[in-house]
């Protein structure tokens, strides 16, 4: 009778053993569904970011060439967004440099004009973006695109004060 009490606490502790290891392994499914969940949501946030810097660099850069006194020209570096040099007093078009929220770094693919001058910026990664559509009138360009890199952030496709897009800038060789 002991013998038989035996064996069937033994077949209890083995039951308990194996739901304690369905439970771990419930748990590590549950935690990696929510680590991917976490992942994507902040994939997202910097897509939304990248949008919203590389609106503020198109901004800048369109504010610098219409400023322009004189000849019309776009920048020879990002840092003529800070502190315009053209002018004696301080004239920002930007406040910050800001970092390409994909790559978090400063290294910004520029677009340039003939003449080398800045004319857009550009993320350098060559991740596949999960957004594909529903992009602002300004960039509805980039729908449908295969990489970062691909959302060209020019200051031709800046907006104007009341929404509507702007016209294209000319350049010199259209004028």
């Amino acid at each position: 009778m002991a013998a038989s009490m035996q064996s069937g606490k033994r077949a209890e502790a083995g039951f308990t053993y194996l739901g304690v290891l369905l439970l771990i392994a419930l748990m590590g499914i549950a935690l990696a569904a929510t680590g991917e969940l976490w992942s994507t949501v902040a994939q997202r946030e910097r897509e939304r970011e990248l949008l919203w810097v590389g609106t503020q660099y198109a901004q800048a850069l369109r504010s610098y060439y219409r400023t322009s006194p004189g000849l019309a020209q776009y920048p020879q570096t990002l840092d003529d967004l800070l502190k315009d040099p053209r002018f004696p007093g301080t004239k920002r078009h930007l406040r910050q440099l800001y970092q390409d929220p994909i790559t978090r770094s400063d290294d910004w693919g520029l677009l340039r004009s003939v003449d080398g001058r800045i004319t857009g910026v550009y993320s350098r990664s060559q991740q596949l973006p999960l957004k594909q559509s529903g992009f602002a009138a300004q960039w509805a360009d980039f729908a449908g695109l295969t990489h970062y890199a691909d959302w060209q952030f020019a200051a031709e496709s800046a907006f104007v004060d009341n929404g509507r897009k702007a016209s294209r800038v000319q350049t010199g060789a259209e004028q």
